[in-house]
C-alpha cells in the first residue's frame, strides 16, 4: 500500500464517524484508529517498508486503551455485518424496523440495511430462526465482522 492511498484512508476515517477501519492486503495489513480528531495508524504488516517512518510515531498501546471490554458471548446464531458502515433498522426513517425480536425470519429475508458510501444494503439472514436480540442500535455505525443479530 502507497503513502497516497494510506493518506486518503486517514482522511475518510478522519472525516466519517467510523472510529476503526482495518485494511488488508496482498502487501499488508493497516489498522486505523480514531482517538481525538485525528486519526492514528497503529499497525503494519512488515511489507510496508515505505511507511515505517508513518508507524515509528503511532503509539501501538493506544489500540488496546481504545478497545471496548470483553462482553459475554451471546448463545444462538450471530449475523454479524458484512461491512463497515452505518445501520439501520428500517428502509425509510419512521418504518416499522425490517426484523424484531421475537419476530421468525426465513433464510434470505431482510434483516436491516447498512450504508456503505451512499449505498443501501440488505443484509439478509443467513438462516431460519427466530431473532431474539437485535445487537446494535439504529443509525450506529458498524464495523466489518460486529454482531447485528442474534437468531435461535
Amino acid at each position: 500500500m502507497d503513502l497516497r492511498k494510506l493518506k486518503t484512508l486517514i482522511d475518510l476515517v478522519s472525516d466519517s464517524n467510523i472510529a476503526e477501519l482495518e485494511i488488508t492486503e496482498a502487501d499488508g495489513k493497516v489498522r486505523i484508529v480514531k482517538s481525538g480528531p485525528a486519526p492514528t495508524v497503529v499497525a503494519a504488516a512488515a511489507p510496508m517498508a515505505a511507511l515505517a517512518p508513518v508507524l515509528a510515531a503511532a503509539p501501538v498501546a493506544a489500540a488496546a486503551a481504545v478497545g471496548p471490554a470483553p462482553v459475554a458471548e451471546p448463545t444462538g446464531h450471530v449475523v454479524k455485518s458484512p461491512m463497515v458502515g452505518t445501520f439501520y433498522r428500517a428502509s425509510n426513517p419512521g418504518a416499522k424496523p425490517l426484523a424484531d425480536v421475537g419476530q421468525a425470519v426465513k433464510k434470505g429475508q431482510a434483516l436491516c440495511i447498512i450504508e456503505a458510501m451512499k449505498i443501501m444494503n440488505e443484509i439478509e439472514a443467513d438462516q431460519d430462526g427466530t431473532v431474539t436480540k437485535v445487537m446494535v442500535d439504529n443509525g450506529q455505525a458498524v464495523e466489518y465482522g460486529q454482531p447485528l443479530f442474534i437468531i435461535e
